[in-house]
Order: structure tokens, then C-alpha cells, then sequence
């Protein structure tokens, strides 16, 4: 597949570039500063600002799918408005280039702790994360309205991290995944795994769901 992966040298992104291209699909890799996204077999780096609807229309015509990895960064007082906008402009973006097939990196934020009651509104949720996740959510919200493309929204478990790409994991749909031991956790790299396999056989198409062990 000819795929456009916004967000190409992000945290997740880069695992998610990794996976495609050892799958055989051809990426090109958008990103704000193409020096970080060293040359490879079958990856196309191009400049981008996700924020520029025209600009980013114009990068992904012609893919088969575009993989959202945008963050626009923890340390940004703009997050929540930046994340929004950026979501809403490669939803946009991606309906004006024909374009149906969106997979969006969401996050956990999102995901219920108990029936009505998200992650992101419970006491714990760490404060430095909040605006992030809330905009997260909207971006979600937005795309449940959302009838002309086949998006797909995945949401990380509470903890992502660096690790093992072990191939084996659950996938579920609204609710936080706990293991045997109440831990909600996934490797980067088994996240990357459950994206680039929905993207190859679709099962959840207007729907978000979530990958943990």
C-alpha cells in the first residue's frame, strides 16, 4: 500500500513508520523537519504543516491511506487547540483529496474506567497530560460525526512505553484493557503492530478501539 504517515519521527509514529516499511508498503513520511527521517528503502520524506489543510491535502493525494500520528507536543501551552485543529484539518485534508482510508493515533484518555466515566476525568489522570488527552477526546468526537471517511481511531492502553514487539495482545473497544495483574500497558511496538494490521484488514471501520496485553 501507498501510505501517508503524518508524524513519521514522533514516539509512535517512528515505531508505526518501522512496521509498515519491514510489511513491504511504500510511506511517505510527513513531517515538520525532514533532516530527522534518515533515508530508507521505500520511504519518501517530505516537509508538512499539519495546520495548513491545502498544504497537507496536496501531500497525501494519490495514497491509499493516510496514519495520523500528530502531537503537537506535551510542552505546548497551545496543545488542546493544536491537537483540535490539526485533527480537523487532516479530516479536512484528506476528504479533499479523496482520500477515505484515516487511521488517527489517539490516546487513552478517551478509553472508560467504568460505564460513562473516561480515564481523563478521574482524579489520578496526571495533570501535565490533561489538556492533550481532553483534545484527544475531541478529535474522537469529531470523527464519530464524521460519515465520509473510513476512520479509525486506536487508543492506546494507560501505559505505552518502549519494549518488545511481541505480535500478542488484546484488542478491545471502548473500555481501559487490564491485565491479570490490574495493569493497562502496550510496547510501542505491539501498538504499531495493531495499527498497520487494521490498516491491512480493516475490522473497525468508523470506530475506535484499543490494543493492551
Amino acid at each position: 500500500m501507498k501510505i501517508a504517515l503524518i508524524g513519521a519521527t514522533g514516539f509512535i509514529g517512528s515505531k508505526i513508520l518501522n512496521e509498515a516499511l519491514s510489511r513491504g508498503h511504500f510511506v511517505t513520511g510527513i513531517v515538520r523537519d525532514t533532516s530527522k527521517l534518515p533515508e530508507r528503502e521505500n520511504l519518501i520524506s517530505v516537509k508538512g504543516d499539519i495546520l495548513n489543510t491545502g498544504q497537507i491535502s496536496e501531500l497525501i493525494k494519490g495514497h491509499d491511506a493516510v496514519i495520523c500520528s500528530y502531537n503537537p507536543g506535551w510542552t505546548n501551552p497551545d496543545i488542546y487547540k493544536d491537537q483540535i485543529a490539526g485533527g480537523r484539518s487532516i479530516i479536512d485534508g484528506a476528504k479533499k483529496a479523496g482520500v477515505k482510508r484515516l487511521i488517527m493515533v489517539g490516546g487513552a484518555g478517551s478509553l472508560e474506567v467504568a460505564p460513562g466515566a473516561r480515564l481523563v476525568d478521574t482524579p489520578e489522570f496526571p495533570k501535565e497530560y490533561k489538556e492533550g488527552a481532553l483534545a484527544l477526546s475531541e478529535v474522537l468526537y469529531i470523527l464519530r460525526k464524521e460519515n465520509e471517511l473510513d476512520w479509525t481511531f486506536l487508543s492506546p492502553s494507560i501505559v505505552i512505553a518502549p519494549g518488545e514487539r511481541t505480535g500478542k495482545f488484546r484488542l478491545g473497544t471502548d473500555q481501559v484493557l487490564f491485565d491479570k495483574n490490574g495493569e493497562s500497558k502496550i510496547s510501542v511496538e505491539d501498538y504499531a503492530v495493531a495499527l498497520v494490521d487494521e490498516l491491512e484488514n480493516p475490522k473497525h471501520i468508523r470506530a475506535r478501539f484499543t490494543v493492551g496485553y
